[in-house]
């Protein structure tokens, strides 16, 4: 569809799938699912305020009896492929610089580290929150303006082909893997999948002339990467004064130190943007409660991570004496598929090697294992032990996948 009479002379778009938030003079994009159709919400789009609908060719007309918006509905194939087009439209038109990021773990922390660092030179757009499907990452372009000098985009995959279908929309002309790691094996089918799958980045540099960002401590980026053009970085070491914890973070910091350089920003100005940047959503924080010096980082889990995250804790800094006591707090890692098993157990294996003083595990996964700890099914269970039985004076690691729910724990440490 030819979408210029929507984005020509135009400074901003703004576009909505939610009649809960829609503002006025917005296109309105019904999309559906499984467990909901928007294009049931249409009228009430219009009605609202939207001037456009888009909605599917065979929906019926069922706006208000006394309005006509037929001249407002513009009627598709796919109203998720329409969102895609329109934004894959909107790039075109602006035209920035586009940096690409994926990677299986730390591509949330890069995305937020990168922003921090070129927003000291340049009025940038990144992707906000988790907007990295292939709902999230068109309408992270779509919030992009004419005022935007450049744009980060973070992208997730958990199935073959879902990173190539993101960088058709999104068209970038430069590209960040963080690393590559045991993750959606489910989906993926196996680590190599998982290469495969990330390397659809590469993939579209390769193919249209863009330079990637890469880690040269990493092989497997090196054999995905072949004859890309690329901008090489180290793993190097945490710098002092940030409000990250854990030694994952080197690289992380390291990419965007890197990304700041390329693009003119010092690094003593990428440093300082770095250090004052404070973690949130659960990501990487270090939480001095009461009783407990506690790291959260309970936004998402898989092997690779929770093994990166076991072998830092002991490194992390603690205000509760000399005699604290270490407490895992460990949820089950989804998405696994037939590696299930035998990743929970080796995470298992990893904690009776450290001889940690306490251990619970959230989680049926782990019901299998030969863990000698404290499994609970939930963490609603946990919450109630943890209310009748308090901690102090711990130091306290808490990771899990999202779907765990961690966070409630927060409260009773």
């Amino acid at each position: 569809m030819d979408w210029s009479f929507l984005i020509k002379n135009k400074d901003s778009l703004s576009v909505s799938t939610d009649t809960r938030n829609l503002p006025k003079g917005c296109v309105y994009f019904a999309l559906h699912g499984e467990r909901f159709d928007g294009n049931m919400f249409a009228a009430q789009a219009l009605e609202l305020g939207a001037e456009y609908a888009v909605v599917d060719t065979d929906l019926p007309l069922t706006c208000s009896q006394t309005k006509d918006y037929s001249g407002r509905l513009i009627r598709v194939e796919n109203t998720l492929t329409a969102l895609q087009d329109l934004a894959r439209a909107w790039r075109r038109e602006l035209g920035i610089p586009i940096l690409g990021i994926t990677g299986t773990n730390g591509k949330t922390t890069t995305k937020e580290l990168c922003a921090a660092v070129l927003s000291r030179k340049y009025r940038l757009h990144y992707t906000q929150g988790n907007l990295n499907n292939q709902i999230g990452v068109p309408l992270t372009l779509l919030q992009i303006t004419r005022a935007h000098e450049i744009a980060i985009v973070e992208m997730g995959a958990s199935h073959p082909g879902d990173i190539k279908e993101l960088v058709e929309i999104a068209e970038p002309n430069y590209g960040l893997i963080t690393n590559v790691g045991r993750a959606h094996l489910q989906g993926f089918g196996s680590f190599e999948g998982v290469m495969r799958t990330k390397a659809e980045l590469y993939d579209w540099l390769r193919a249209h002339g863009g330079t990637c960002f890469r880690n040269s401590d990493n092989p497997y980026l090196a054999q995905m990467a072949g004859d890309l053009p690329t901008i090489l970085y180290q793993t190097g070491t945490m710098p002092d004064g940030t409000h990250l914890v854990g030694g994952y973070n080197a690289e992380n910091i390291s990419a965007a130190i890197c990304v700041g350089e390329y693009f003119g920003v010092s690094r003593e100005d990428a440093l300082a943007a770095i250090r004052a940047y404070v973690p949130s959503n659960n990501r990487s924080q270090l939480m001095q409660t009461e009783h407990n010096t506690v790291v959260v980082d309970a936004y998402n889990a898989n092997p690779t991570s929770m093994t990166a995250a076991i072998e830092a804790f002991g490194k992390v800094p603690c205000d509760q004496g000399a005699n604290t006591k270490d407490c895992y707090i460990l949820g089950a890692m989804r998405e696994l598929g037939e590696y299930s098993h035998l990743e929970h157990q080796n995470i298992v294996n990893m904690l009776l090697e450290r001889k940690a003083d306490l251990v619970y595990l959230v989680g049926e996964e782990y019901q299998d294992t030969t863990a000698p700890y404290t499994i609970f099914d939930n963490v609603n269970s946990l919450c109630e032990h943890l209310r009748q039985t308090p901690l102090k004076g711990y130091r306290i690691l808490l990771k899990g996948s999202r779907s765990n729910q961690l966070e409630k724990v927060i409260p009773y440490l």
